[in-house]
């Protein structure tokens, strides 16, 4: 019993570009919404639910869908096509449409941006990060504010006064304090993410509501992209255990998880080459980037249909089962030939099989909802608070996924995926946890650990929880399953951002620890479940089975 890394790698292919299309989704949509359109963190995350809204309901279709599909492509491929080539198409027009609202705040892109942010009148009460209301006026001159750069620091003293250094490192050095924190009687704070950019935004969300048809096309088209994506996420999910016998499935998801990470990781280094991380870059133009990205969607998918032959993949995975006794109803529901009433009885999931399939799901919910929240603020998070490229650290955390996805797999076929998903879900709480400590001036190095090892952990996590679901599915529901596994994290994805912006509102530190405790929670969910778990081990080929029955 050998898992065929190249086929495996071929089929990695659609999850390869599905992920390079969340990457840069996750990235930069939060970063419109605020910047270009003004939303508040609890509005954005609203907004960036909205696909997770969808999949509640369109990922169990259409993986139900494609598991009733018969074409000359296979069950799950005509989706994958179709999908791929609306999403990319829509995604590059969201950039046009970024670009018009982006006219709209040319002022805050010439010399004297500083000076219209200064003298503007807003509508509305204007707040820091950390929740606290300002009148620029009262902090700053005119020229005070117009000197202000990127680098630009503040120490404020226990009394409210402010002393203005060039950048961190003059600043503790003059004040006498290690880090950004101080020494209680005096905080340094970045100037620019303190100032600068709350009254950027606002003057966005002002500009928003006097053209509010451009916000509203983008939303339309928005929804358009993440219909798209949603009509062969599921059947995309549901091709390696279609083509993957059941004991080598943590081991193939280990290679397809590897391949969404690529994916991911080559988002990230573009976002550096195009600087979308750079403060001085929150109002750029994103038509070259999106463009790029939807090139890579689109040639994934050419080199998929070169190389995946679906129809003949899963002849060879019924073969390979049949060969070593493995249980596989196929043959149950086989050919349309009217005995799938049968088969339905035949497998009926017994009430210990459903419980742990619950258990499951809510652990997936619960991970989700700390993870997602991390991933989809920490664009904007990195700039509020840690005064860091969001690309670099993500990149780290991406790496070392990279790197421990097939150990990870190979782990997993020795001592189960209970107890792999257990180990990871420790490690992603450690890292949270300490993450919640750290600020700016906090070492880099510590954070790019941090990530590492939330990499690690997640990695664990993913390569064996959805095996675990599809374990107790059998080969003609997979595409079912799979759906009940998305419809649980999306659950999670739906909400956790609106949840976590919420949070983020009142104060933008509280993100780590939101984060630390739904991942704790998911550790007792997981201790509770009992079916799920297949190691290559406990299977022989069907000659030797029906000789240890002799």
């Amino acid at each position: 019993m050998k898992l065929d890394y190249k086929k495996t790698i071929y089929i990695g292919l659609a999850f390869f570009l599905i992920c390079a299309f969340w990457q840069a989704y996750d990235n930069i949509i939060p970063k419109i919404l605020t910047d270009k359109f003004g939303l508040s963190q609890t509005w954005s995350g609203a907004v960036m639910a909205l696909d997770n809204i969808l999949a509640l309901f369109m990922l169990p279709l259409f993986g139900t869908l494609s598991d009733r599909t018969n074409t000359r492509l296979g069950r799950r491929t005509p989706y994958i096509i179709v999908g791929t080539i609306a999403a990319a198409v829509v995604f590059v027009s969201l950039a046009f449409v970024d670009n018009i609202q982006l006219s709209h705040l040319s002022e805050l892109r010439g010399d004297n941006a500083a000076s219209v942010l200064y003298n503007h009148e807003y509508k509305n009460t204007v707040k820091t990060p950390g929740g606290d209301a300002f009148d620029i006026s009262s902090i700053f001159t005119e020229d005070e504010f117009t000197s202000i750069t990127t680098d630009t620091y503040a120490a404020i003293k226990s009394d409210g006064t402010m002393v203005l250094y060039k950048n961190l490192d003059e600043a503790k050095k003059a004040e006498g304090v290690s880090n950004a924190n101080g020494d209680g009687n005096t905080r340094l704070v970045n100037v620019y993410t303190e100032y600068v950019v709350p009254l950027r935004q606002a003057y966005a969300s002002e500009v928003t509501k006097s053209n509010p048809w451009i916000f509203a096309f983008f939303i339309i088209l928005l929804f358009i992209v993440l219909v798209s994506m949603s009509i062969f996420r599921s059947p995309a999910v549901a091709l390696m255990p279609d083509a993957t016998i059941k004991p080598l499935r943590s081991k193939a998801n280990a290679i397809i998880n590897l391949m969404g990470t690529c994916g991911a990781i080559i988002v990230l280094v573009l976002g550096i080459v195009f600087g979308t991380g750079k403060k001085e870059n929150a109002l750029m133009s994103y038509i070259a980037f999106f463009s790029v990205i939807a090139g890579i969607m689109l040639i994934s998918l050419a080199v998929f249909l070169l190389k995946v032959r679906e129809r003949r993949f899963v002849s060879e995975m019924q073969a390979e089962s049949k060969k070593y006794g493995i249980e596989d109803d196929e043959s149950d529901n086989e050919s349309e030939s009217g005995s799938k009433g049968g088969g339905e009885e035949k497998h009926r999931m017994t009430a210990p099989e459903r419980r742990s399939l619950l258990l499951i799901l809510a652990s997936v919910v619960l991970w989700f909802f700390g993870y997602n929240a991390v991933i989809s603020k920490y664009s904007v998070y990195a700039g509020a608070v840690l005064g860091l490229d969001y690309n670099l650290t993500l990149i780290i955390a991406q790496g070392a996924a990279v790197v421990s996805y097939l150990p990870v797999g190979i782990i997993a076929s020795k001592i189960g995926r209970k107890k792999s998903i257990l180990a990871g879900i420790v490690l992603l709480d450690i890292s949270f946890f300490t993450a919640s400590f750290l600020r700016e001036g906090s070492p880099a190095i510590l954070m790019n650990i941090m990530f590492a090892l939330a990499g690690i952990g997640w990695a664990t996590i993913n390569v064996n929880s959805f095996p675990m679901v599809v374990e107790l599915s059998r080969s003609s529901d997979v595409g079912k399953y799979t759906g009940f596994y998305y419809t649980a994290s999306m659950a999670a994805q739906t909400l956790t951002p609106i949840i976590s912006g919420v949070f983020l509102d009142m104060k933008m530190t509280s993100l780590f620890p939101y984060a630390t405790i739904f991942v704790s929670l998911s550790f007792l969910t997981m201790l509770l479940v009992r079916h799920g778990d297949s190691r290559p081990g406990d299977v022989k080929p069907s000659l030797e089975r029906f000789a240890e029955v002799d």
